[in-house]
């Protein structure tokens, strides 16, 4: 079979590794797709936001089944528009990846449905929100409703901070429209757990767990990014709290979406708050996290395809979903200065260490091609060296050994990814 994926990072780098591993697929093309994935697929030329184009090419390319990794067309309705023209798409349509689209939507939905979560409320009047804030208690979360590349969530320590930040949101557009509404949130405190689930509409499944590093500088100091690095498994997300959060979270999202008529199928990221109170939800992503996928897929047993043909199909309860009973940790190698100012176009020497070594992977998030053939960096986050162990602490040393065996020009990255991990 023909398989294309839409998204150019690190997360889609993943997902073409593993259907690669699958005997049911012929050929993979990837749009845009980078440096580091041409070595699994051949790249298209073609934005995310193409849809045209790119239902074009499935069409005149005969794709047999396309996955969508990037949540900006799923958000955009991509699902839609390829079901539309007869063909076979992995992810939610439009009306269920509104779970991730407003951020104001997914808190109503918790709410009315009593899925746990921080207490918050919406505004779309500035005035309104900051008249809201001098009332509150400090620390406070803002979230802008919208998508804003991981980055749209600013923790206030003081009310000054807060209303700068009500200012930085809504007034001067820091994230575009994305801060047309807002949330403010109770700031909740615990350990943060990523699980991603694999959902048919009906039936959820949730994979192997995962922790996610956001700030840019060591001890979670620093801006917001998309993510500086990940360890999966999560040794917190003990048995018991496994157990809660599916009869508690998981399985009432799903039911709450059937109900609200946007049936969700595709792969749901739930971010869990582990608090003193029991695990809550700090918010839903409508497909896979980057860079969680990087750490969970090179963990999965199952054929990709199979699990994937069962979430559309409806058929997901027939697949036992199966994870190596190891552990993986990816450090970001980023451009430094990121999220804001960074140069790039630096070549990266180095690569040919990660060629067929077991254990040992070199995911491209921001790549490109230059004129001369060579791969330089091409974004905020460049590259995610990841690494599998016996243990998590294993699995951790390799990928810091590793982290030496590439380089380019301003290589940056955090040296306490994973640090969690000695606490437990």
């Amino acid at each position: 079979m023909k398989v294309l994926v839409v998204g150019s990072g690190g997360r889609e780098h993943a997902i073409c590794m593993a259907v690669a591993k699958s005997s049911q697929v012929d050929k993979i093309y990837c749009a845009p797709g980078n440096a580091g994935i041409a070595e699994y697929a051949e790249l298209v030329d073609i934005k995310a936001m193409e849809f045209d184009r790119l239902v074009s090419f499935a069409k005149d390319n005969c794709i047999d089944l396309t996955i969508i990794g990037m949540d900006d067309p799923l958000v955009g309705g991509i699902v839609d528009v390829f079901e539309a023209e007869g063909l076979r798409v992995f992810g939610p349509r439009k009306n269920a990846a509104i779970i991730e689209g407003s951020k104001a939507f997914s808190k109503d939905l918790m709410k009315k449905y009593g899925i746990p979560s921080a207490a918050y409320e919406n505004f779309d009047d500035p005035e309104k929100a900051l008249e809201y804030l001098e009332t509150a208690n400090m620390p406070i979360v803002l979230k802008a409703d919208g998508l804003a590349l991981g980055k749209g969530v600013l923790i206030c320590q003081t009310l000054e901070e807060a209303k700068e930040g009500v200012k930085s949101i809504m007034l001067d557009k820091q994230f575009g429209s994305a801060g047309n509404k807002m949330v403010i949130e109770e700031f909740m405190t615990g350990r943060e757990v990523s699980v991603l689930c694999f959902c048919d509409g009906t039936t959820i499944k949730p994979m192997t767990s995962a922790q996610d590093h956001k700030r840019a500088k060591d001890g979670d100091q620093g801006l917001n990014t998309g993510g500086m690095g990940n360890f999966s498994p999560s040794p917190f997300y003990t048995e018991e709290v496994k157990k809660f959060c599916e009869e508690n979270i998981y399985s009432k999202t799903m039911a709450a979406m059937k109900a609200e008529g946007r049936d969700f199928t595709g792969v749901l990221f739930v971010g869990l708050m582990l608090t003193p109170d029991g695990p809550k939800v700090l918010e839903y992503n409508a497909r896979f996290g980057d860079p969680e996928a990087q750490v969970v897929l090179p963990r999965l047993q199952n054929d990709i395809i199979d699990v994937i043909n069962a979430c559309i199909d409806g058929k997901l309860d027939k697949i036992d979903l199966k994870f190596e009973d190891n552990a993986c940790v990816c450090v970001i190698l980023a451009s430094d200065g990121y999220p804001l100012k960074y140069e790039k176009g630096f070549k990266i020497t180095g690569m040919e260490n990660f060629k067929n070594v077991p254990g040992r992977y070199l995911f491209h998030a921001g790549t490109k091609f230059n004129e001369n053939g060579d791969i330089v960096t091409n974004g905020g986050r460049v590259l995610g060296v990841t690494a599998t162990g016996k243990t998590l602490k294993e699995a951790r040393a390799n990928a810091y050994e590793y982290v030496d065996l590439v380089d380019f020009k301003n290589k940056y990255y955090r040296h306490d990814i994973g640090k969690a991990i000695d606490e437990a």
